[in-house]
Protein backbone atom coordinates (compact mmCIF):
# COMPACT_ATOMS: atom_id res chain seq x y z
CA UNK A 1 0.00 0.00 0.00
CA UNK A 2 1.41 3.65 -0.62
CA UNK A 3 1.25 5.75 2.16
CA UNK A 4 -0.80 9.08 1.51
CA UNK A 5 -1.66 12.21 3.45
CA UNK A 6 -4.69 14.30 3.22
CA UNK A 7 -3.87 17.90 4.74
CA UNK A 8 -7.12 19.98 4.43
CA UNK A 9 -8.81 23.14 6.54
CA UNK A 10 -6.52 22.58 9.44
CA UNK A 11 -6.62 18.44 9.60
CA UNK A 12 -3.66 16.43 8.78
CA UNK A 13 -4.66 12.35 8.23
CA UNK A 14 -1.86 9.75 7.15
CA UNK A 15 -3.34 7.31 5.43
CA UNK A 16 -1.74 4.24 5.52
CA UNK A 17 0.15 2.72 8.51
CA UNK A 18 -3.65 3.27 10.58
CA UNK A 19 -6.86 2.26 8.63
CA UNK A 20 -8.74 5.55 8.77
CA UNK A 21 -12.18 4.69 9.71
CA UNK A 22 -15.38 7.13 8.53
CA UNK A 23 -18.16 6.58 10.61
CA UNK A 24 -21.54 7.29 8.89
CA UNK A 25 -24.04 8.92 10.02
CA UNK A 26 -27.48 8.88 8.49
CA UNK A 27 -30.03 11.44 9.03
CA UNK A 28 -32.66 9.94 6.82
CA UNK A 29 -36.00 7.74 7.49
CA UNK A 30 -35.32 4.75 4.76
CA UNK A 31 -31.59 4.24 4.89
CA UNK A 32 -30.97 0.66 4.07
CA UNK A 33 -29.47 -0.22 8.10
CA UNK A 34 -29.77 2.33 10.44
CA UNK A 35 -33.10 4.55 8.63
CA UNK A 36 -35.05 6.54 10.66
CA UNK A 37 -33.18 5.62 14.08
CA UNK A 38 -31.11 9.25 13.39
CA UNK A 39 -33.24 11.43 11.54
CA UNK A 40 -34.17 13.91 14.78
CA UNK A 41 -31.73 16.30 15.51
CA UNK A 42 -30.65 15.06 19.23
CA UNK A 43 -30.37 11.74 18.25
CA UNK A 44 -28.34 12.04 15.31
CA UNK A 45 -26.16 14.64 17.21
CA UNK A 46 -25.86 12.21 19.82
CA UNK A 47 -24.38 9.20 17.60
CA UNK A 48 -21.81 11.63 15.74
CA UNK A 49 -20.49 12.75 19.39
CA UNK A 50 -20.33 8.95 20.17
CA UNK A 51 -19.02 7.79 16.24
CA UNK A 52 -16.20 10.19 16.94
CA UNK A 53 -15.44 8.99 21.01
CA UNK A 54 -15.73 5.46 19.53
CA UNK A 55 -12.70 6.12 17.50
CA UNK A 56 -13.65 7.50 14.07
CA UNK A 57 -11.58 9.78 11.87
CA UNK A 58 -14.17 11.02 9.93
CA UNK A 59 -17.70 11.80 10.08
CA UNK A 60 -19.83 11.01 7.38
CA UNK A 61 -23.08 12.87 7.05
CA UNK A 62 -26.06 11.92 4.45
CA UNK A 63 -29.55 13.22 4.35
CA UNK A 64 -30.51 11.25 0.94
CA UNK A 65 -30.77 7.25 1.13
CA UNK A 66 -28.27 5.73 -2.05
CA UNK A 67 -29.96 2.03 -1.00
CA UNK A 68 -31.12 0.55 -3.87
CA UNK A 69 -34.55 1.30 -5.39
CA UNK A 70 -33.85 4.50 -3.49
CA UNK A 71 -36.22 7.70 -4.11
CA UNK A 72 -34.90 10.85 -4.59
CA UNK A 73 -35.53 13.91 -1.74
CA UNK A 74 -35.87 17.84 -2.82
CA UNK A 75 -32.76 19.76 -1.81
CA UNK A 76 -34.71 21.63 0.64
CA UNK A 77 -35.40 18.05 2.63
CA UNK A 78 -31.91 17.19 2.24
CA UNK A 79 -30.57 20.85 3.21
CA UNK A 80 -33.01 20.56 6.29
CA UNK A 81 -31.89 17.12 7.37
CA UNK A 82 -28.19 17.78 7.32
CA UNK A 83 -27.09 21.66 7.73
CA UNK A 84 -28.44 21.44 11.74
CA UNK A 85 -26.70 18.50 12.41
CA UNK A 86 -23.02 19.43 10.68
CA UNK A 87 -23.62 23.22 13.03
CA UNK A 88 -24.38 21.06 16.17
CA UNK A 89 -21.52 18.56 15.67
CA UNK A 90 -18.86 21.32 13.82
CA UNK A 91 -18.97 22.63 17.27
CA UNK A 92 -18.42 19.35 19.31
CA UNK A 93 -16.05 17.19 17.72
CA UNK A 94 -12.79 16.93 16.56
CA UNK A 95 -12.75 15.42 13.54
CA UNK A 96 -13.52 16.43 10.25
CA UNK A 97 -17.15 16.36 8.88
CA UNK A 98 -17.92 15.32 5.14
CA UNK A 99 -21.22 15.68 3.68
CA UNK A 100 -22.27 12.67 1.39
CA UNK A 101 -24.70 14.34 -0.94
CA UNK A 102 -24.92 14.59 -5.04
CA UNK A 103 -25.70 18.39 -5.28
CA UNK A 104 -23.67 21.15 -5.03
CA UNK A 105 -26.40 23.19 -3.08
CA UNK A 106 -26.13 20.99 -0.35
CA UNK A 107 -22.60 20.34 -0.37
CA UNK A 108 -22.27 24.43 -0.47
CA UNK A 109 -24.08 25.15 2.59
CA UNK A 110 -22.82 21.65 4.61
CA UNK A 111 -19.27 23.20 3.82
CA UNK A 112 -20.60 26.90 5.19
CA UNK A 113 -21.67 24.70 8.19
CA UNK A 114 -18.46 23.29 9.10
CA UNK A 115 -17.71 20.12 6.84
CA UNK A 116 -14.66 19.71 5.32
CA UNK A 117 -14.69 17.00 2.84
CA UNK A 118 -17.43 16.30 0.15
CA UNK A 119 -18.62 12.21 -0.64
CA UNK A 120 -19.93 12.16 -3.93
CA UNK A 121 -20.70 8.64 -5.31
CA UNK A 122 -21.91 10.29 -8.60
CA UNK A 123 -18.08 10.99 -9.16
CA UNK A 124 -19.75 14.75 -9.95
CA UNK A 125 -21.97 13.62 -12.70
CA UNK A 126 -24.89 14.30 -11.37
CA UNK A 127 -24.37 17.92 -10.48
CA UNK A 128 -21.39 19.41 -12.61
CA UNK A 129 -21.24 22.10 -10.51
CA UNK A 130 -19.92 20.11 -7.58
CA UNK A 131 -16.17 19.77 -9.06
CA UNK A 132 -16.15 23.69 -9.31
CA UNK A 133 -17.51 24.14 -5.41
CA UNK A 134 -14.70 21.38 -4.52
CA UNK A 135 -11.98 23.40 -6.35
CA UNK A 136 -13.10 26.43 -5.29
CA UNK A 137 -13.17 25.79 -1.39
CA UNK A 138 -10.19 22.72 -1.80
CA UNK A 139 -11.47 20.19 0.19
CA UNK A 140 -11.14 16.50 -0.51
CA UNK A 141 -13.36 14.80 -2.13
CA UNK A 142 -14.92 11.24 -2.75
CA UNK A 143 -14.94 9.65 -6.22
CA UNK A 144 -17.37 6.61 -6.48
CA UNK A 145 -18.10 4.42 -9.11
CA UNK A 146 -21.68 3.63 -9.51
CA UNK A 147 -23.90 2.13 -12.45
CA UNK A 148 -26.92 3.58 -12.81
CA UNK A 149 -28.61 5.35 -10.39
CA UNK A 150 -29.98 4.23 -6.70
CA UNK A 151 -33.43 3.56 -8.29
CA UNK A 152 -31.96 1.56 -11.21
CA UNK A 153 -28.88 0.21 -10.13
CA UNK A 154 -29.89 -3.58 -8.58
CA UNK A 155 -31.28 -4.27 -11.64
CA UNK A 156 -29.40 -7.00 -13.58
CA UNK A 157 -25.93 -4.82 -13.13
CA UNK A 158 -23.38 -6.56 -15.84
CA UNK A 159 -19.86 -5.75 -17.09
CA UNK A 160 -17.81 -7.08 -19.31
CA UNK A 161 -14.99 -6.54 -17.98
CA UNK A 162 -15.53 -5.93 -14.16
CA UNK A 163 -12.04 -4.22 -13.22
CA UNK A 164 -11.07 -2.92 -16.10
CA UNK A 165 -14.72 -0.96 -16.36
CA UNK A 166 -14.11 0.49 -12.86
CA UNK A 167 -10.77 0.88 -12.60
CA UNK A 168 -10.96 3.07 -15.89
CA UNK A 169 -13.59 4.70 -14.76
CA UNK A 170 -12.32 5.81 -11.45
CA UNK A 171 -9.29 7.34 -13.32
CA UNK A 172 -11.14 8.98 -15.58
CA UNK A 173 -12.93 10.97 -13.02
CA UNK A 174 -10.01 11.67 -10.66
CA UNK A 175 -8.58 13.05 -13.97
CA UNK A 176 -11.89 15.58 -14.52
CA UNK A 177 -11.04 16.78 -11.08
CA UNK A 178 -7.63 17.59 -11.55
CA UNK A 179 -8.98 19.50 -14.78
CA UNK A 180 -11.28 21.63 -13.41
CA UNK A 181 -8.66 22.61 -10.60
CA UNK A 182 -8.49 19.82 -7.87
CA UNK A 183 -5.57 18.64 -6.40
CA UNK A 184 -4.40 15.55 -6.95
CA UNK A 185 -3.65 14.89 -2.92
CA UNK A 186 -7.21 15.69 -2.42
CA UNK A 187 -8.59 13.50 -4.21
CA UNK A 188 -9.91 9.78 -3.00
CA UNK A 189 -11.60 6.95 -5.06
CA UNK A 190 -14.01 4.36 -4.09
CA UNK A 191 -15.37 1.02 -5.88
CA UNK A 192 -19.10 1.52 -4.69
CA UNK A 193 -19.59 -1.68 -3.15
CA UNK A 194 -23.07 -2.64 -3.94
CA UNK A 195 -23.76 0.61 -6.21
CA UNK A 196 -24.91 -1.75 -9.37
CA UNK A 197 -22.59 -4.74 -8.60
CA UNK A 198 -23.89 -8.49 -8.31
CA UNK A 199 -22.91 -10.31 -4.89
CA UNK A 200 -19.68 -11.69 -7.31
CA UNK A 201 -18.57 -8.05 -8.48
CA UNK A 202 -18.69 -7.54 -4.78
CA UNK A 203 -16.35 -10.12 -4.24
CA UNK A 204 -14.08 -9.92 -7.09
CA UNK A 205 -14.03 -6.01 -6.23
CA UNK A 206 -12.79 -6.59 -2.72
CA UNK A 207 -10.17 -9.53 -3.57
CA UNK A 208 -8.73 -7.47 -5.96
CA UNK A 209 -8.42 -3.79 -4.39
CA UNK A 210 -4.99 -3.74 -5.75
CA UNK A 211 -6.14 -3.04 -9.12
CA UNK A 212 -7.95 0.67 -8.23
CA UNK A 213 -5.10 0.99 -5.24
CA UNK A 214 -2.20 0.57 -8.52
CA UNK A 215 -3.86 3.99 -9.81
CA UNK A 216 -2.02 6.12 -7.37
CA UNK A 217 -5.24 7.61 -4.70
CA UNK A 218 -6.45 6.74 -1.58
CA UNK A 219 -8.74 4.11 -2.06
CA UNK A 220 -12.32 3.89 0.36
CA UNK A 221 -14.27 0.78 0.62
CA UNK A 222 -17.77 0.75 2.04
CA UNK A 223 -18.55 -2.90 2.52
CA UNK A 224 -20.55 -2.47 6.11
CA UNK A 225 -23.67 -3.74 6.52
CA UNK A 226 -24.12 -4.32 2.88
CA UNK A 227 -26.86 -6.35 1.04
CA UNK A 228 -24.22 -8.80 -0.49
CA UNK A 229 -22.87 -10.01 3.11
CA UNK A 230 -26.86 -10.40 4.25
CA UNK A 231 -27.06 -12.37 0.99
CA UNK A 232 -24.27 -14.97 1.33
CA UNK A 233 -24.86 -15.46 5.02
CA UNK A 234 -28.33 -15.90 4.51
CA UNK A 235 -27.71 -18.90 1.90
CA UNK A 236 -24.53 -20.48 3.77
CA UNK A 237 -26.89 -20.08 7.29
CA UNK A 238 -30.04 -21.53 5.32
CA UNK A 239 -31.91 -18.56 7.24
CA UNK A 240 -32.89 -15.11 6.92
CA UNK A 241 -29.79 -12.80 8.67
CA UNK A 242 -30.80 -9.29 8.15
CA UNK A 243 -28.77 -5.67 7.80
CA UNK A 244 -28.73 -5.21 11.56
CA UNK A 245 -28.17 -9.12 12.51
CA UNK A 246 -24.92 -9.26 14.72
CA UNK A 247 -23.86 -11.87 12.01
CA UNK A 248 -23.96 -9.25 9.01
CA UNK A 249 -21.94 -7.21 11.91
CA UNK A 250 -19.43 -10.04 11.59
CA UNK A 251 -19.22 -10.52 7.92
CA UNK A 252 -18.62 -6.91 7.71
CA UNK A 253 -15.74 -7.29 9.88
CA UNK A 254 -14.54 -9.96 7.25
CA UNK A 255 -15.01 -7.48 4.23
CA UNK A 256 -13.56 -5.18 6.37
CA UNK A 257 -10.26 -6.85 7.26
CA UNK A 258 -10.30 -8.37 3.26
CA UNK A 259 -10.19 -4.24 1.83
CA UNK A 260 -7.60 -3.07 4.52
CA UNK A 261 -5.23 -6.43 3.36
CA UNK A 262 -5.88 -5.42 -0.32
CA UNK A 263 -4.68 -2.12 0.06
CA UNK A 264 -8.29 0.16 1.24
CA UNK A 265 -6.52 3.17 3.18
CA UNK A 266 -10.03 4.32 4.27
CA UNK A 267 -13.24 2.04 5.27
CA UNK A 268 -16.73 3.50 5.74
CA UNK A 269 -18.31 2.12 8.59
CA UNK A 270 -21.63 1.95 11.02
CA UNK A 271 -20.18 0.58 14.40
CA UNK A 272 -16.97 2.24 14.86
CA UNK A 273 -16.48 1.22 18.32
CA UNK A 274 -16.50 -3.01 17.04
CA UNK A 275 -14.42 -2.13 13.98
CA UNK A 276 -11.60 0.24 15.82
CA UNK A 277 -10.51 -2.67 17.79
CA UNK A 278 -10.89 -4.90 14.92
CA UNK A 279 -8.56 -2.60 12.97
CA UNK A 280 -6.10 -2.31 15.39
CA UNK A 281 -4.92 -5.87 15.23
CA UNK A 282 -5.39 -6.21 11.63
CA UNK A 283 -2.85 -2.97 10.57
CA UNK A 284 -0.78 -4.27 13.47
CA UNK A 285 -0.68 -7.93 10.94
CA UNK A 286 -0.70 -5.78 7.91
CA UNK A 287 2.53 -3.54 9.51
CA UNK A 288 4.68 -6.90 10.80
Amino acid sequence: MQPCTLDFKGFRLELGPETCIMGILNTTPDSFSDGGKFNSLEAAVHQGIKLAEDGAHILDIGGESTRPFATPVSEQEELDRVIPVIENLFKRIDIPISIDTIKSGVAKEALNAGASIINDISAFEKDPAMADLAAQRQVPVVLMHMKGTPETMQVNPGYDDLLFEITSYLASRAEYAMEKGIKKNHIILDPGIGFGKTIEHNLVLINHLEKICALGYPVLVGPSRKSFIQNILTKKEKARVGADHIKTEYGSLAAVAASILNGAHIVRVHDVERVKSFTNIIDSIKNA
